[in-house]
């Protein structure tokens, strides 16, 4: 049974805008997925950290065949496979950064897995990139993507030049 899947992907080291669009082609090959949609890639101010380069974001929208946890294993080893060192800073920079925002109508809040991720509605460089590629997906407990991001600022948040 396919279930449809967001996966926001965020780089502020070593060509961001390179990292995030091999992020992309290495999403489009995982087995029992497939990417449907991309969001423009999006320029944002570090959310922790400020001694560090902008972030490019963006999001993906995928079909999957893979339960939560496994797909979310399976993100995991992409950034191991691209480059994410260890130890990991939180909010801090990195090659490429890759979360699991929505899995279907799913709610899960287990230690290591939190569906829908918790930071949705206070992300603009996760809002607006979601906005693009799915602004009437309703987040479970959350609501409708396009109302929720009309109540975050788009400061510090601009499309990234050329897209």
């Amino acid at each position: 049974m396919w279930t449809p899947a967001y996966v926001a992907l965020g780089s502020n080291l070593d060509t961001p805008r390179s990292q995030v669009l091999n992020g992309f082609t290495q999403l489009a090959r995982l087995d029992g997925t497939r990417l449907l949609a991309r969001s423009s890639l999006y320029s944002s101010t570090p959310l922790g950290p400020q001694e560090q380069p902008d972030f490019v974001n963006a999001v993906a929208g995928l079909i999957t065949t893979m339960p939560a946890r496994q797909l979310l294993s399976e993100l995991k080893d992409l950034e191991r496979i691209i480059g994410r060192e260890q130890p990991i800073v939180r909010w801090g920079p990195r090659r490429i950064d890759f979360d699991l925002l929505v899995y279907g109508d799913a709610q899960v809040n287990e230690t290591d897995l939190v569906i829908p991720h918790p930071g949705i509605p206070q992300r603009n460089f996760v809002l607006y990139p979601l906005c693009d590629i799915a602004p009437e997906l309703v987040i479970p407990g959350l609501g409708r993507v396009r109302d929720l991001a009309k109540c975050v600022s788009p400061i510090g948040l601009q499309v990234f030049p050329g897209e």
